[in-house]
């Protein structure tokens, strides 16, 4: 119920308006960074989606040109812009240009995409903070924002799933084939050997 009034910019008491916004970024597996986000506070709702490229109606199976990424929906009064950006670096392998752990190619790349000027000065910051935190090289653009298409129904809150996956370790509830493509991945140990204690989520 918290989140629906704060969607209709109500506070729970009918005192506070919240203040909706929204964020765009990719990380490589949009299932992992829609995961990652969800739970945090002030955060309204987190979609799967294609942004970036030319392509109209783009689909997991074509959409060249296109990132994986979600757009977040969140309260900036409950947690800002800037305190979401820096959670998102700390979220993802800021270094490589490549894709994202063992997903390889340009729609796994990591990028903030930015509404306004705003928006872009602050992802700027938090970038160049990264950079000064990490001491090497930060290649996580801040993008102007396009067009963000939503992906299929089935990739929306796939970490939740019930359904059974055929996995490399047999069949798996859906939950549990997302916990091992996650961690056969390397996602989280890659961040953590990265990021230290300031990883996200920690």
């Amino acid at each position: 119920m918290w989140k629906l009034a704060m969607a209709f910019g109500l506070g729970m008491t009918g005192t506070a308006m919240a203040e909706v916004q929204t964020a765009v970024v990719a990380g490589g597996c949009f299932w992992c960074v829609e995961s990652d986000f969800e739970p945090v506070p002030g955060v309204i709702d987190v979609v799967s989606g294609y942004t970036g490229g030319n392509m109209a109606n783009p689909t997991y199976k074509k959409h060249d040109g296109h990132y994986e990424a979600v757009k977040i929906t969140f309260d900036s009064a409950v947690i800002p812009y800037a305190e979401l950006v820096s959670k998102f670096l700390r979220s993802v392998d800021v270094t490589d240009a490549g894709g994202q752990f063992c997903d390889r190619g340009n729609a796994y790349r990591t990028a903030i995409f930015v509404s306004d000027a705003a928006q872009k000065a602050t992802a700027e910051r938090a970038v160049a903070e990264a950079k000064a935190v990490l001491g090497t090289k930060v290649v996580t653009p801040v993008k102007a924002a396009n067009r963000f298409w939503i992906a299929e129904d089935y990739h929306q809150d796939y970490y939740k799933g019930t359904g059974i996956i055929l996995t490399r370790a047999g069949p798996k509830k859906q939950a549990n084939a997302y916990k091992f493509y996650r961690e056969s991945c390397g996602r989280d140990a890659r961040v953590r050997a990265l990021w230290g204690s300031a990883a996200f989520p920690g």
